[in-house]
């Protein structure tokens, strides 16, 4: 595989050392969260959102703000409830007396980090008006477009075992979501620690950016320079774009799918590999890059037979045995 030299070594190299501060600062209060840390960093940097599916009570929303924060971003949280109106996600037009006009009132959508937690108790209207703002980064109020910050970063949460008063998310908008994961429990170590930490009066909370020093600031600001065109630059070889094709034709074909891969799953496959790379350090992608984000862009995009619960299917184990079926190309392995 040849390896890139048009990409900045400061893009990258400098872009690592970022990323390993970060999941460290970040790691002070929030334990054995560094996975999910760079599952942020790989949708944030491949402009795509991500949908948390997880009992509550396990850090989503500190890690949310907390990611946030460290990175210099405005962040809004929404709670959904069955109540809650389109208008109250992208705002609307109020009538001002004093100028006799109505002025806009921009919503929490507009923020570069938009927490949605609870997405699937809002109702399917409610739901629906995240879709432009998350394909097109945009909202239409009134007739009138209106353009939201970059970035824009939309992390969605839900809970996987509630089954009254929800309402489940159709195909269509699982697709507008780069990624599907979760948090899970942490270990034993991280359980202690979290405990130990949330008992001491003077440090219990969630970690503060407030205070950071110059390098710290600079370091957000490495990260969120990739943003700009860098990671498009990463390489992704012939060989790597055919596995990545052969990935997807393998969901198409296999006994227990009903609906395979689309062409637009291809893509966002080789957007979030190139950012894997990005994290990893590297300015090329190879098969390593591919698999470890398979699972996480493919699985809730599939459509099981009827048989198969989706819910019962462990997505990682599932995902790596389709991907035992395809030959991973010796060239990108040596390279």
């Amino acid at each position: 595989m040849i390896q890139s030299e048009s990409v900045d070594a400061l893009n990258v190299n400098t872009a690592s050392e970022a990323i390993q501060w970060m999941k460290k600062s970040i790691g002070r209060t929030l334990f054995g969260l560094e996975k999910s840390v760079d599952e942020l960093l790989i949708a944030l940097l491949s402009r795509g959102h991500i949908l948390l599916e997880d009992v509550p009570g396990v850090g989503k929303t500190a890690l949310a703000k907390t990611f946030a924060q460290h990175l210099g971003l405005s962040f809004h949280r929404v709670q959904c409830t069955p109540d809650l109106l389109p208008a109250d996600i992208v705002g609307g037009l109020i009538y001002h007396p004093g100028d006799s006009d109505f002025i806009l009132r921009k919503g929490p959508i507009f923020a570069n980090l938009i927490l949605v937690d609870e997405i699937n108790r809002a109702l399917p209207r409610t739901q629906s008006a995240l879709l432009e703002a998350m394909a097109e980064g945009q909202v239409t109020i009134d007739g009138k477009t209106h353009l939201l910050p970059t970035p824009f970063l939309v992390i969605a949460t839900q809970n996987p075992i509630e089954s009254q008063g929800v309402f489940p998310l159709p195909e269509a908008q699982l697709d507008r979501f780069l990624m599907k994961t979760s948090l899970g429990y942490p270990s034993e170590e991280h359980d202690v620690s979290l405990l130990r930490l949330h008992l001491n009066e003077d440090t219990a909370g969630p970690a503060s950016a407030k205070g950071r020093d110059a390098t710290d600031l600079e370091r957000a600001n490495q990260l969120l320079k990739l943003l700009d065109g860098a990671v498009d630059k990463v390489v992704i070889a012939d060989d790597v774009l055919r596995y990545i094709s052969q990935v997807i034709r393998a969901t198409r074909e296999h006994p227990d799918i009903e609906i395979g891969a689309s062409p637009r799953a291809a893509i966002l496959l080789a957007k979030a590999a190139r950012s894997a790379a990005v994290v990893a350090g590297r300015e090329f992608v190879t098969p390593d890059d591919v698999q470890r984000v398979a699972h996480l862009v493919l699985f809730h995009r599939l459509v099981f037979h009827g048989h198969i619960s989706t819910l019962e299917t462990d997505a990682t184990q599932w995902t790596n045995s389709l991907l035992a079926q395809v030959e991973v190309p010796i060239e990108a392995m040596g390279s």
